[in-house]
């Protein structure tokens, strides 16, 4: 990164990967135009409420869709 946008400190982990995996999508937000801002942010929304409602026993969820 450069003076102006300095490297964002990863942020916490849960251990569930799709979980981690929006997570990761909203910390990138810096690399992308505002006007993409609201995709990511509803498609963090769906993939977190399909997580919720998912068997926590059926193994892992979809990955996050861009």
């Amino acid at each position: 990164m450069d003076e102006q946008h300095p490297a964002a400190p990863e942020g916490p982990r849960t251990g569930v990967a799709t979980v981690d995996a929006v997570t990761a999508s909203i910390e990138a937000l810096h690399d992308r135009p505002v006007a993409e801002h609201a995709a990511v942010f509803e498609a963090a929304h769906d993939a977190l409420r399909r997580a919720l409602d998912s068997d926590p026993d059926a193994g892992a969820t979809a990955p996050l869709e861009d």
